[in-house]
Parts: C-alpha cells; structure tokens; sequence
C-alpha cells in the first residue's frame, strides 16, 4: 500500500522559513506528479504548488517569489521550501501525488495501478 508522510511543520515567527517534506512509501514505479495544498478551517483546500508530470512548476499567485518545490527523485520525497512566511500562511499543508504503483502477477508480469494518495498533513503556524 503507497502512502505520503508529511513533515517539517511547526510553529514560526513572520518572516522565518519552514521546509516541508512528503515522502512517498510502499511499492512504487513512479512518482508522476505531486501537488502541495492548504487548507484553514471552513474553507476549501488550495493548491499552493505543484510539479507536473512533464516537469513544470506552477504557484499561485499568494506565494511566487516565497516557496519553491524540488524533488529528490531517489528518495521518492518531494519538499516544499517556505521563505518570508506571513501569518496568511499559517494552514494545515498536505501533500498529493499521481503514481503507479507496481506489483507482480502469478506469471512474473508487471501491473501498473495509477493511485493519488493524499498525505495526513502538517500543521503551520506563522505568528509572532
């Protein structure tokens, strides 16, 4: 069974940095894509960055210049840097991916399952 374990959140004065981290576990054959998001009470989860199948990096537009996504292709992990943070980011960040996930048949065949799994997510608060 995959699954993504967030960490790297906690408590941070404005201004300071923070480095998330999403780690994909289990059987995997790729690790496509993956999406960071946040998400505060009463409202709905937004996505703040993400690095697409083909390698494009998109943010939006509250947090250009701020957070950078990277991978470490050989760990299966994914981070999130988080620069000049403001008390508007404080949310719980939760990490998405698009995988296959592999597994052997009877015969020795390989079997590829696509799976989006979404991590547990990690608080972050940006107060003084």
């Amino acid at each position: 069974q995959v699954q993504l374990v967030e960490s790297g959140g906690g408590l941070v004065q404005p201004g300071g940095s923070l480095r998330l981290s999403c780690a994909a576990s289990g059987k995997i054959f790729s690790l496509n894509a993956v999406g960071w998001y946040r998400q505060v009470p009463g409202e709905q989860r937004k996505l703040v960055a993400e690095l697409t199948s083909n390698n494009k990096i998109n943010y939006d537009n509250s947090v250009k210049g701020r957070f950078t996504i990277s991978r470490d292709g050989a760990k299966n992990t994914v981070y999130l840097q988080m620069n000049s943070l403001k008390p508007e980011d404080t949310a719980v960040y939760y990490c998405n991916a698009d995988l296959d996930e592999y597994r052997y048949l009877d015969g020795g065949e390989l079997e590829l399952t696509k799976r989006h799994p979404w991590g547990q997510g990690t608080q972050v608060t940006v107060s003084s």
